[in-house]
């Protein structure tokens, strides 16, 4: 079980206006100045953010039962679902994953939100979603680079409460990262906190391919980064 961790600076995220303008539906040159204002400046005090992390661990040993779509893991039973089983199932290792925009941004935003400075509230919580997802690429990116040397490929990420894979078995995930470098908490309706993180699974095979717009395989019509990521838009 090979575990691999990163601290990001928020440079290295790469994070524009423009991206965060599509996140709030403006199309390129039409958001008005104290939008495009508001965000760099929520950008440019994002520099000083220091806990934004990410880890994963590889595991070798594990079994699919192709009947019940359930992948075993350290006798555990994970219960994914069918799309994300269908994507798994050529997998000859598999990648569990933590990422983490920290708390600060979280706290930005509720403070703005209780001064009753809304728009920054929403953009402070927009951004910190941007930087658990940039986060969580570039750990991706790294992964992928170190598969690339075996001639093997990896999946798309997917995580729990998407794609038919219970929120619930966020519990199964936490336990496979004992040591939890990136300090994210569990409540008890298993949810993320710092809230702005992800968590996931990824395979990794000769035989296995990410998909160009996984939000296609998902049924959460409503979800902000499947409108910011469709093709057709």
């Amino acid at each position: 079980m090979a575990l691999s961790a990163f601290i990001f600076d928020f440079k290295d995220l790469h994070l524009d206006v423009r991206r965060i303008e599509k996140l709030l539906g403006y199309e390129k040159g039409d958001s008005v100045e104290p939008i495009s204002m508001t965000i760099e400046k929520i950008l440019k005090e994002s520099e000083s953010f220091h806990n934004i992390k990410a880890e994963y661990r590889i595991f070798e040993n594990f079994t699919f039962n192709i009947s019940e779509m359930i992948l075993k893991i350290n006798d555990l039973d994970f219960n994914v679902g069918k799309i994300i089983f269908n994507q798994l199932r050529n997998s000859e290792i598999l990648v569990f994953f933590l990422a983490t925009a920290g708390e600060e941004i979280e706290l930005k935003s509720r403070e703005a939100m209780k001064r009753g400075d809304y728009l920054s509230g929403y953009i402070y919580n927009i951004v910190g979603s941007e930087i658990a997802e940039a986060a969580a690429e570039k750990m991706y990116d790294h992964l992928q680079m170190s598969m690339a040397p075996s001639g093997r490929s990896v999946t798309s990420r997917f995580s729990p409460g998407y794609c038919e894979w219970d929120l619930s078995e966020q519990y199964l995930l936490f336990s496979l990262f004992p040591d939890n470098f990136c300090g994210i908490r569990l409540t008890s309706s298993a949810l993320m906190d710092p809230l702005k993180s992800v968590s996931g699974i990824i395979g990794a095979g000769s035989d296995v391919k990410r998909l160009a717009y996984p939000c296609k395989l998902c049924s959460m019509k409503n979800c902000l980064f499947r409108r910011s990521e469709d093709p057709q838009r």
